[in-house]
């Protein structure tokens, strides 16, 4: 079994990095695989809503959106860290998972994920319900851990001193280990997801 971990921090190796390898951690002492995948700090268009996705099942921009869609396949769980700006995730993780969901939703679909947030001080719950909101019209399984999902520091080796939130992230990763495990269980003795109904409306009809 293979967990993505999303860094969508521009920084490679900031705070939001020595997060995610704390739940990594704890994912691969329980024999999970995992993959940091960082989004990069190039540029990334935002949805344009041409609905070319209908058609081809990828984004019409072709960069690490469809990149990270194709490996979503194939993964079992997501962790999808960001640092904390204004009071929400990073803008390029939002715009990031605006056109991987839309264009590749069914890559998720009853997959767990966590959300982790990284912040110097506030911002952090709002930003988690802002990430929560992908999973939940998915079909998700949230992760949770024993805090909400958060670390306090402004540079990478100040998440050391914040010893909670070191241990909520190592304890998100075994859960989602203990999670994904017991999805795998229930798959092996012909236990599969509902095959879930949908209707559309809007306020007038």
């Amino acid at each position: 079994m293979k967990v993505l971990l999303v860094n969508g921090s521009s920084r490679k190796n900031g705070c939001t990095g020595a997060a995610l390898r704390e739940v990594e951690r704890g994912l691969n002492e329980d024999g999970i695989e995992t993959e940091i995948f960082f989004i990069g700090n190039e540029a990334l268009p935002d949805c344009i809503a041409c609905h070319k996705c209908r058609e081809t099942g990828r984004c019409v921009f072709n960069d690490k959106v469809n990149a990270f869609v194709e490996k979503s396949r194939t993964a079992d769980g997501f962790v999808f860290g960001s640092p904390v700006y204004f009071a929400h995730p990073s803008a390029r993780l939002l715009t990031f998972m605006d056109r991987a969901f839309y264009s590749g939703g069914g890559a998720f679909k009853f997959k767990p994920a966590a959300a982790v947030l990284s912040a110097r001080r506030a911002g952090t719950t709002a930003s988690m319900d802002v990430i929560n909101k992908y999973f939940t019209i998915n079909s998700m399984p949230v992760v949770s851990s024993t805090y909400w999902n958060q670390i306090y520091s402004t540079q990478p080796d100040e998440t050391a001193e914040d010893k909670e939130g070191l241990m909520t992230m190592y304890n998100i990763g075994k859960n989602m280990a203990w999670l994904l495990k017991c999805i795998d269980l229930g798959k092996s003795q012909g236990l599969l997801p509902p095959e879930n109904k949908k209707v559309l409306t809007n306020f007038i009809r």
